[in-house]
């Protein structure tokens, strides 16, 4: 009878659970039509694509004279724009533009974009349909390295500047643009210095939008309609050297445990023993609000994590995409041993990168790596750029509800979730700054697309460039009026 009991009380809750499970969409009024040149824009971010702005991860390659071409070329494209925004160049090449506000006593926001571009794989450049920076228009797409990443925030927001400055808007706050020119490498030179600037004048923001998120077609499962993606936090990064010293030599008198064999046990060590998973901090927020919006067995699962959470970490878990919402990814990427097949190296290293789960660190990280390892002969070290996970920003804020009624009210199919960005963006730097950093940009994603990021073939429609550029005319109304 007990155990009976027990059974009845859990199906109780379950059932109850799974009732207040409703949606948690927000009603809005669609947005009132923004009559845009979509071809002059189109133009523009051809032109802007054409601009081999690239970073690279050798410095002596870095081309400082491209990127004051692309400001040149801004300057002269967005004239109404120039004129009531105040532009500095910071550190050169990155760009901050203030458009004050009426009301000093209100935070300004800070809407960013980054002005480079990864470099093509050498080799596939043949495998491009239109030449990668051609900024080809053709068959309804605008081609070219940074149409997707992100060349089209950095014009986007420049076009909505001048829409709204040619109809007499005026903000209320003040709206800083920050545009970097390294974020593909770290962001070190260009968004953190605007950060720092920005910090030194005792600058506070209402909130700070970047890249990061995207409206998902046909890729969250369960979800029939458009998935629009709010960044609310994103990982850390780190990139560990492990290495042994040992002893060199001739390779056909090896020791008995060769550095390698060391080494590789090392990495076998951290493969087989990956960090926990956990349905906790923005996965939950994501699986709270999209569980929702799924068919009646998603919704009794998500509904009911106290009781399901297992299950359903290991249906997760098969899924890379999801696994690395769950837990804090290691991959090892780079091994370097003897340069020769018949020499024993002195030096065996190999490098493991991983990204940081919010609620851990760094620090914790690294006592991680080296409890699991367990060999005192692998040493240790933090090579490259290392951050701890942003800060989760609460969707509770108005800042949150802001940017999400701004994306229903042009895509009001879509349903809007927070989730947590498992890459790097410039708004890192930006903490300090606001509680209230989010990443998002209204461009519509498929599968396929996701691959021409930093791949072949990146493009964008025009269509969509138009909607990305009525979303942030929606969103500086919005928040700025």
């Amino acid at each position: 009878i007990t155990a009976l009991a027990v059974v009845v009380v859990i199906i109780a809750i379950v059932v109850v659970r799974t009732a207040l499970f409703t949606s948690k969409q927000i009603k809005v009024e669609p947005a009132a039509s923004i009559t845009i040149d979509g071809t002059k824009a189109a133009e523009r971010l051809c032109k802007a694509v054409s601009f081999t702005t690239i970073s690279h991860q050798d410095p002596a390659k870095f081309d400082k004279a491209v990127f004051l071409e692309l400001h040149a070329f801004l300057q002269r494209s967005f004239p109404k724009a120039h004129a009531v925004l105040k532009k500095e160049v910071i550190n050169g090449c990155s760009l901050l533009y203030t458009w004050k506000g009426k009301n000093p006593s209100l935070k300004p926001i800070v809407l960013m974009g980054h002005m480079d571009v990864v470099p093509i794989e050498p080799g596939t450049e043949g495998q491009w349909t239109h030449p990668p920076f051609s900024g080809k228009i053709a068959d309804g797409f605008i081609w070219g390295r940074g149409t997707l990443d992100v060349k089209e925030n950095v014009t986007g927001l420049l076009e909505a500047v001048e829409y709204l400055a040619a109809k007499g808007f005026e903000p209320s706050r003040t709206v800083y643009l920050a545009f970097g020119h390294d974020e593909e490498i770290g962001g070190d030179s260009g968004a953190r210095k605007i950060a720092e600037i920005l910090e030194k004048r005792g600058v506070k923001c209402e909130f700070v939008l970047d890249e990061g998120g995207s409206i998902t077609d046909g890729i969250v499962k369960g979800i029939d309609a458009p998935v629009a993606l709010i960044g609310i936090a994103e990982k850390g990064y780190l990139s560990i050297e492990l290495s042994v010293e040992c002893e060199g030599g001739h390779s056909s008198m090896p020791p008995r445990h060769t550095g390698v064999a060391i080494l590789s046990r090392a990495i076998t060590r951290l493969d087989e023993k990956p960090f926990p998973s956990r349905i906790d901090g923005p996965a939950r927020l994501m699986f709270d609000t999209l569980g929702r919006e799924m068919p009646l067995g998603n919704r009794i699962a998500l509904a009911n994590l106290w009781l399901l959470s297992g299950l359903i970490k290991s249906q997760l878990s098969k899924v890379p995409s999801m696994a690395a919402s769950l837990h804090t990814t290691m991959a090892p990427t780079m091994f370097q041993g003897s340069p020769k097949e018949n020499v024993l190296p002195s030096r065996p290293s190999a490098v493991v990168n991983f990204r940081i789960l919010p609620g851990e660190s760094i620090k914790s990280v690294m006592g991680y790596v080296e409890k699991t390892i367990g060999d005192p002969q692998v040493k240790l070290k933090i090579v490259g750029h290392a951050n701890d996970p942003s800060p989760v920003s609460n969707i509770q804020s108005e800042a949150y509800t802001s940017i999400a009624s701004s994306i229903k009210r042009l895509f009001p199919s879509a349903v809007v979730s927070p989730y947590l960005v498992l890459g790097g963006t410039d708004s890192k730097h930006f903490v300090k700054l606001s509680e209230s950093v989010f990443r998002f940009i209204p461009i519509p994603l498929k599968a396929e697309d996701l691959k021409r990021m930093h791949g072949t073939n990146e493009r964008i429609p025009i269509k969509d460039y138009e909607n990305c550029v009525r979303f942030f005319i929606v969103l500086i109304q919005k928040t700025a009026r």
